[in-house]
């Protein structure tokens, strides 16, 4: 009978434990909880860092998970079952809010849309299904750049280019609507990217809490916001895209969140 190998039985059980409980952990309670001295736990977490599967906080000194080791797991997921176990969601979606709904997943440097619902009613709509979208200005993007690490990265290096006078370039900024969007848990675009239009999404993430995609709606903006302030998306149509989302995340194992 084979032998497991040690070191990668520690290896794992290091990627289990950071995966869970606290976001980022040190190395002594890494070493203690795995039962092993410091040295070695310092070993494995300096070989898993080198690989990207660990990354340590610069400011901390504490470990979390690595970019590297999110974009296996978004690999891991298939897109046709992401796109299976959101169809009727989505369609839910379209249907309460009165608009179009895309499913997005990270692509190269940008939002591929993976899945599209029409707008429930007679007018002309064009299926964009193969789509790209950029990730600094559509709601799809921010979604994505702010919980995924591997489409963050992306992010700063593509060519953020301004599509509107509304679109915001400038990294800082970036920075701080990504900010905003994990507080929130959504993320919007009101004529960043095209005039007259608005978009709100939401994060989908599968069993391990990995981001894996994002839904949201699009439509004019005059729809999507309130009357009495352009900016301020409709709250009911935000918490429709949210519990889409949380909806699309529990039938991929993720459980409340």
């Amino acid at each position: 009978m084979a032998r497991n190998i040690q070191s990668l039985e520690r290896a794992a059980a290091m990627l289990r434990l950071l995966a869970g409980g606290e976001r980022r952990l040190g190395l002594s309670d890494i070493a203690s909880s795995l039962g092993l001295a410091k040295g070695t736990a310092h070993g494995i977490l300096r070989t898993l860092q080198q690989e990207g599967f660990v990354e340590q906080d610069d400011a901390s000194g504490r470990y979390q998970l690595g970019a590297e080791l999110l974009r296996l797991g978004t690999t891991y997921l298939d897109v046709h079952e992401l796109r299976a176990r959101a169809l009727v969601w989505t369609d839910d979606l379209a249907r309460s809010s009165g608009e179009s709904v895309h499913l997005g997943v990270l692509h190269q440097q940008g939002v591929l849309i993976v899945h599209h619902v029409f707008r429930p009613d007679d007018s002309r709509q064009v299926l964009e299904i193969g789509a790209m979208q950029p990730l600094h200005c559509t709601a799809l993007g921010k979604v994505l750049s702010a919980y995924d690490p591997v489409a963050h990265s992306e992010a700063l290096e593509s060519d953020r280019k301004s599509f509107t006078d509304r679109t915001v370039c400038d990294l800082d900024e970036f920075e701080q609507i990504l900010d905003i969007t994990r507080a929130r848990g959504y993320a919007a675009d009101v004529e960043e990217t095209w005039e007259g239009v608005a978009s709100i999404a939401a994060p989908i993430h599968d069993r391990r809490r990995m981001p894996v995609g994002a839904v949201g709606i699009t439509g004019a903006v005059e729809r999507l916001c309130r009357d009495d302030e352009k900016d301020a998306l409709r709250p009911e149509l935000i918490a429709a895209v949210r519990d889409c989302a949380r909806a699309v995340s529990r039938d991929l194992g993720a459980g409340r969140f």
